[in-house]
């Protein structure tokens, strides 16, 4: 399986996030793709090229110019006004105050955030930018014939909405890799999540639309982040009613329980049809991920990717999240050898 890679993710590490009432060390470092990255290697899972140049332009179709321009120029503003330290918002647009668009950088990282854990430094704008580039250039072998390919991608991207960073994301890597397949003549996408975390900037950007099919499997937002979205009864809006699927499940889940929903979900592409399937590859799903409540174990994940290859359609596996670095690279490329196993021996 091929693997794009940039080394832009080592520009953004962040120093702190707020998380417990403390600012924290930041759990999303360049150790973790630098840990699947070894793992890819080791296991000689395939080729490892760099990512091509795209541009703005796919960026575009999935988040908004003011977003994009805000975002890109934060941190020069930040210095500006004398600060070297990450840039953090401290303020958000809360239900009893007008969601309004200030001028000054405080107030806009309020209006385009939702929380205080996807700090802005000096190298974040560029490695967002790449890892979007990532995406787009292993979406690009599939559309060139390539049955999967692997967008090693840092900074994670399924937190980020269209016009919204928060949860360690800022460019939503998935949805930008979707939209460029049904630029280029895909008629349907489905998008599946199993991060432990539910990809609420991708619910968000295709939520009311037909031709993306979005499932996710996640802990209960009742009692895990994002909180306010990743209910059962999420179904999509519009055009796109019914094309929204989401599977929260309890702290403590295992294996056993974590697979029924992957199989329920599963049926559900099935049934949907799609030309071409995008995984928001997150592997914080494992029993000692620091920030997480499930308990999968590394031979889990070669079982994931074997049920996932079964659906038969073109993968985009998209890096996405997973903190108990390393383990990181077992379980993530656990995944991958296991759908290329299962596809070998489909084929046979």
């Amino acid at each position: 399986m091929l693997t794009i890679y940039s080394d832009d993710h080592r520009l953004h590490h962040g120093r702190c996030e707020l998380i417990d009432g403390q600012l924290m060390p930041c759990f999303e470092m360049p150790s973790r793709a630098d840990h699947v990255l070894e793992r890819v290697k080791t296991r000689e899972l395939g080729a490892i090229k760099g990512p091509a140049d795209f541009g703005r332009a796919p960026l575009l179709r999935v988040h908004s110019a003011d977003y994009l321009n805000f975002f890109e120029g934060a941190w020069q503003r930040w210095t500006q006004l004398g600060h070297e330290g990450d840039l953090l918002p401290f303020t958000w647009p809360a239900r009893t105050l007008r969601s309004v668009k200030p001028t000054g950088l405080h107030g806009e990282l309020g209006y385009y955030s939702f929380d205080a854990g996807a700090p802005i430094t000096a190298g974040t704008w560029q490695a967002a930018y790449s890892a979007a580039q990532v995406a787009l250039t292993a979406q690009a072998a599939i559309q060139a014939g390539a049955h999967s390919a692997f967008a090693l991608c840092r900074p994670p991207g399924h937190h980020a909405a269209s016009d919204v960073m928060g949860g360690y994301c800022y460019l939503n890597n998935a949805a930008i890799a979707a939209q460029a397949f049904l630029d280029q003549g895909r008629r349907k996408v489905a998008i599946l999540d199993v991060d432990y975390h539910h990809g609420n900037g991708t619910q968000e950007i295709f939520y009311q639309r037909r031709d993306v099919f979005f499932a996710s499997i996640h802990g209960d937002p009742q009692a895990e982040f994002p909180f306010f979205l990743g209910y059962a009864d999420e179904q999509g809006e519009g055009e796109g009613l019914g094309c929204n699927v989401n599977y929260p499940l309890p702290a403590g889940s295992d294996w056993p329980t974590w697979s029924k929903a992957l199989d329920v979900a599963c049926e559900r592409i099935a049934a949907y049809g799609p030309d071409v399937l995008v995984i928001s590859l997150g592997v914080d799903t494992f029993k000692d991920d620091p920030i997480s409540q499930f308990k999968l174990d590394s031979p889990d994940y070669l079982k994931m990717g074997e049920r996932i290859a079964r659906l038969g359609k073109p993968t985009l596996f998209v890096m996405e999240g997973g903190y108990a670095v390393e383990e990181i690279g077992i379980n993530a490329v656990n995944v991958l050898e296991g759908f290329e196993r299962a596809q070998q021996e489909a084929q046979a």
